[in-house]
């Protein structure tokens, strides 16, 4: 059996998927335990509304930062704020002051602007056209393990703890080794331009960018219609998350229980991510056809989860808290609500999953793209800030669901009229032609980032750098 190429984008896509395995996934199952594992979820509401701010100017930055410094200083800058934030939590369960959690989120912000706007670069534009699809599931699946692995986490360590309604120290420390991890497996990542594609292309010819280029480019993105079209659906992509991990997580499970649900959450988006994944990249000849019919997918299922979510929520409210739910003291009461937060996970996946696969259709160059990624996270931020106020000013629960609901239900048809303007049946055309028919500069390696290889060489083959 052959060894994989180092600098295949196999390869990379999977250290990358290890990187957010670390960091993203365990932030995921902090977060999922609703409050940050507090009992009094204001700290944790404050600190996320500041981390998401900041997230939102650096998200829309991060890709001029990454076309700076390339993947492996902007990767690792980014993974070390993950330690600071879970340590900031850490001080909170012995001091119960919020101040230095709100300065570790706000850092955050910036760590994880920075970090995703990299990893978007490279999940979306080091493999080839026809596989985009099945590589952002690769991804997912292995970044998603994170948070199943980060619910076993407070699971075990607080399982004894059937009425203790906040994590012990261990499960922070837990948090932050995996963190750190993360920060020096991001070292690992090659420069776009030592990345080889099977067919012999290399990703990009990376020359780096200087903050004038960088500035007017990040410009003109808020001028593009195409990435207008996404933003419904980026700002949703964030904005339930305060909703199912607080109100829905949060409010009906004790705490061992909140672990256990995000193993199976987590899981879910591993599921869902590898189902439209491989339907978006193998279903149809036509990738149009896959993109309009895993949008109607996505819109049918979404709706679908949304109606069992509002027949939940007419149960209880802020001033009518229920009973906490427990896997093994609760009987059938538990299988409804566990059975939907299930299926929060798997809408969140595929829907994600979806975008990604639409930004990655719209250019292959590693630089573009990672403009266009960290936009996408920039907006998307930008909603979580405001979600994460929303609950902490105490917004019916009721209503932040509908708000959720019609969110997403507007980004279908404008994410089909995607689609329809922007997605072109070419796969078979090399990255460099792709982007030339999109209206990118035509492939001169110094300009457009591309160098056409007839075929790989024995060097390539063997080449592990």
């Amino acid at each position: 059996m052959a060894v994989e190429r180092y600098n295949s984008p196999l390869v990379q896509v999977c250290l990358i998927g290890l990187v957010c395995f670390c960091c993203p996934g365990m932030f995921n199952a902090l977060s999922g335990l609703g409050g940050g594992g507090q009992v009094d979820d204001t700290a944790a509401n404050n600190a996320n509304t500041a981390l998401y701010t900041t997230f939102a100017i650096f998200g829309i930055l991060g890709g001029g930062i990454y076309n700076i410094f390339g993947p492996k200083v902007t990767l690792a800058m980014g993974c070390s704020t993950y330690v600071l934030y879970a340590g900031s939590f850490l001080y909170y369960n012995h001091h119960k002051d919020q101040t230095f959690a709100i300065i570790a989120g706000a850092l955050l912000g910036v760590g994880a602007g920075l970090l995703w706007a990299g990893q978007g670069a490279i999940m979306t534009s080091y493999p080839t056209r026809g596989r985009k699809g099945s590589y952002i599931a690769l991804f997912w699946t292995i970044f998603n393990l994170g948070g199943v692995i980060g619910g076993l986490i407070p699971f075990i360590l607080n399982y004894h703890r059937e009425t203790a309604e906040t994590v012990n120290d261990q499960t922070y420390i837990t948090f932050m080794c995996f963190m750190t991890a993360g920060a020096i497996i991001s070292l690992a990542i090659l420069n776009p331009d030592r990345v080889v594609r099977d067919d012999g292309t290399r990703c990009t010819n990376m020359k780096y960018s200087n903050v004038k280029k960088e500035a007017i480019e990040i410009f003109k993105l808020f001028r593009n219609w195409k990435l207008r079209l996404i933003i419904p659906a980026a700002w949703a992509s964030n904005f339930f998350y305060t909703y199912q991990f607080n109100n829905v997580n949060g409010k009906m499970f004790n705490l061992r229980t909140r672990g256990l649900n995000n193993v199976f959450y987590w899981g879910a988006q591993m599921i869902g991510s590898v189902a439209i994944g491989y339907f978006l990249d193998f279903s149809f000849k036509s990738r149009r056809k896959r993109g309009f019919v895993g949008v109607g997918i996505v819109a049918v299922l979404g709706t679908a989860i949304w109606v069992g979510g509002y027949k939940n929520q007419k149960k209880f409210s802020f001033h009518h808290l229920p009973d906490r739910l427990d896997f093994k003291k609760s009987g059938t009461d538990f299988a409804g609500p566990f059975v939907l937060y299930f299926s929060f996970g798997l809408l969140d996946s595929m829907f994600q999953s979806l975008v990604y696969w639409m930004i990655g259709a719209l250019a292959d160059n590693s630089e573009i793209l990672s403009r266009y990624v960290g936009f996408y996270k920039g907006v998307q931020s930008a909603g979580a800030a405001v979600a994460w106020q929303v609950d902490r000013v105490k917004v019916p629960m009721m209503n932040q669901l509908v708000v959720n609901w019609v969110l997403t239900s507007v980004s279908y048809p404008l994410l089909a009229l995607l689609v329809y303007l922007a997605v072109k049946d070419d796969d078979g055309k090399s990255a460099a032609e792709a982007d030339t028919a999109s209206g990118i500069p035509a492939p001169d390696s110094n300009k457009d980032g591309y160098k056409e290889l007839a075929k790989p060489t024995p060097s390539m083959e063997s080449n592990v750098s």
